[in-house]
Order: structure tokens, then C-alpha cells, then sequence
């Protein structure tokens, strides 16, 4: 099954040595540089022991295959946005109104899915039921949550949680750039207007 391993901590093996790990990290960086570059059908073992300056078979050896290296940069880019919004500079990550963190959040979502969004497309389906109660989706949920409760949202926040994370799916977010024509920055516009009814009270009737 193709999908995103445990949320931030623990995606690389205790075993592991710290040069290992480090190796590992700077393939997947080219990776994913690669991707955003050129998109997803440009990555290739050959392509990426070239872009990383390393032999094709050390590519092979850490990753195994093709496969194998497109599951490894799903989650290195998941753990990567994982720590930009919970470690990371705001307006994405703490120091910043949460309103302004939720729009961020999704603004940030949307780069992935455009550049990495046949993985994410991939990740989601591969899950099927497991989706909305594994740790990945879990962890998201819990991070919208904080922040509109932050921002004292009235109502149900887990089903509010759910709605704004459904506006961000990697099927839906896909159809939305390559069937109906819209840019990432429409749909993020989009989101933010979303974000701002979500958390902007109602006046009351007089």
C-alpha cells in the first residue's frame, strides 16, 4: 500500500547511522527538487543519481526501486510540511493569529498536491478506510482543530476540522487544477475566503 508512515517522528530507523540518514535526506531533497522542477515524470533512479552527483546503484540500494523511491519522498514531504507547521517560521508554523496559520496551512497543502500530487492522489486512495483514523490524517485533524479553537470558532470543531481538510484533498484539489482550469492561487484564494467565513462569527439577527 502506498501511503505516508508515522506523523514527524520515528521515519527513520533507530538502526540507522547518522551518515546513512543524512544521505538519505539529501536524495530525497534532490527528489523532491526534481519534482517541483520538472514534475513527477521526470523522476527517474537515473535522473536523480545525477541531480544528487552519486551512482545509479547507490540510488537502487537505498530505495530499491522506482516504487520504492516515490513512497520514501511522499513521506519525506509530508514530514517536511508536518514540521513547517509545527516547528516551523509563521505564518506557517507558531507565533502567527491562527487564522492567518490556517490559511498558510492550506496555501502550503496546495504547493504539494501541485507538484507532488499523484503521490499524495496515490496515498489517499491507498488508505481507503484506514484514511480518516490512521496517524497522518490524525495528526492534520488535530493541528486544524488547535487553531480554530485558537481563533474561537463556534459549533462542532472535529466536524469543521473534517470540512476544511475535505477542501484540500488530493483527488478533489487535482480535478479542481487539471479538469476545471483554476491555479493553485485561485484555489488558494478560495480556501482563504473559506477559512475566514469558517472562523468569522455571524452578527446576530436583529
Amino acid at each position: 500500500m502506498l501511503g505516508v508512515g508515522a506523523p514527524l517522528l520515528g521515519s527513520i530507523e533507530p538502526t540507522e547511522r547518522a551518515d546513512a540518514a543524512r544521505n538519505r535526506q539529501l536524495l530525497l531533497d534532490a527528489a523532491q527538487e526534481l519534482v517541483r522542477e520538472h514534475g513527477v515524470d521526470s523522476l527517474t533512479m537515473d535522473a536523480l543519481a545525477k541531480r544528487a552527483g552519486v551512482g545509479k546503484g547507490t540510488v537502487f540500494r537505498r530505495f530499491g526501486s522506482r516504487a520504492g523511491l516515490m513512497v520514501a519522498l511522499l513521506d519525506h514531504s509530508e514530514h517536511k510540511y508536518q514540521h513547517g507547521f509545527m516547528f516551523g517560521p509563521p505564518p506557517l508554523g507558531p507565533g502567527a493569529p491562527p487564522v492567518d496559520r490556517l490559511i498558510a496551512f492550506g496555501r502550503a497543502r496546495l504547493l504539494d498536491i501541485e507538484v507532488e500530487g499523484d503521490l499524495y492522489r496515490a496515498a489517499e486512495n491507498g488508505e481507503a478506510g484506514d484514511r480518516y483514523s490512521g496517524p497522518p490524517y490524525m495528526l492534520l485533524k488535530a493541528h486544524v482543530s488547535m487553531l480554530l479553537r485558537e481563533a474561537d470558532v463556534a459549533g462542532e470543531v472535529p466536524l469543521l476540522a473534517d470540512g476544511l481538510l475535505a477542501d484540500l484533498g488530493a483527488a478533489l484539489v487535482m480535478h479542481q487544477m487539471h479538469a476545471l482550469g483554476y491555479s493553485r492561487e485561485q484555489i488558494g484564494d478560495n480556501w482563504e475566503a473559506f477559512v475566514r467565513r469558517v472562523v468569522t462569527p455571524r452578527s446576530p439577527v436583529e
